[in-house]
């Protein structure tokens, strides 16, 4: 085993303990992967994220076929459909943290707060700069390759357009997010939650950042948007 694999491993479950202690998942909702240079490391199907061994997660090899460890999640058709499709863009992804936030996943129970083509509008400029556009995906039930299908094509079409994507909304399941690390990809699940309970906390939905405000933002911080 190489060291770059075990330090993945140690940090798939040093960000899954703190993303269960901090109620950020519950129960055995969630999971996290990682891409490797042979393959792929996904958290077991099942598994609690709080009480994870690194030496029972679950590795695949590049084929998507398993090589170790207990049963890989059934989502990891749709972690590999997100590796795939960012990578030709400048987000691409090196690891998943995909959970069903409470308030996440409250906006899209909220018809008055819902986008048909985003989950939230660019109200702070931390969510404008650290998350993004956060597509809405329509509702699939867990594990239908149709969601996998119509993620790739959404992240194929924001990256087209010039505006790639670090995260995207499963309509009523929850976010998944991607970045270079897991530590990374949970601050900015981190961010996109925050962003989530302001929007549920305003007793109306707040005014968007004015496109002077973005622009600024891409002049002095390269913020994608």
């Amino acid at each position: 085993m190489s060291s770059a694999e075990t330090i993945a491993r140690e940090e798939i479950c040093r960000v899954g303990k703190s993303l269960f202690e901090r109620g950020y998942v519950h129960a055995t909702a969630g999971n996290i992967s990682v891409r490797l240079d042979d393959g792929f490391l996904i958290t077991p199907t099942d598994a609690c994220l709080g009480f994870l061994d690194p030496a029972r997660l679950a590795k695949l090899d590049l084929s998507g076929e398993q090589c170790s460890g207990d049963k890989a999640s059934k989502t990891i058709a749709l972690h590999r459909s997100i590796y795939a499709a960012t990578a030709p863009f400048a987000l691409a992804a090196r690891c998943i943290v995909h959970t069903h936030s409470t308030h996440c996943v409250a906006l899209t129970l909220q018809h008055s707060y819902k986008s048909e083509a985003e989950l939230l509008p660019p109200v702070t400029p931390y969510f404008v700069m650290k998350v993004g556009h956060v597509p809405l995906i329509a509702y699939h039930r867990p594990g239908d390759p149709a969601a996998a299908a119509l993620v790739s094509q959404t992240i194929s079409r924001y990256g087209q357009r010039g505006t790639p994507i670090r995260a995207l909304m499963l309509d009523r399941l929850g976010p998944n997010v991607w970045h270079d690390s897991p530590a990374a990809a949970m601050a900015t699940l981190e961010e996109l939650e925050e962003t989530a309970q302001l929007m549920l906390t305003c007793k109306s939905p707040p005014k968007p950042l004015s496109e002077a405000q973005i622009d600024e933002l891409r002049q002095t911080f390269n913020a994608i948007w």
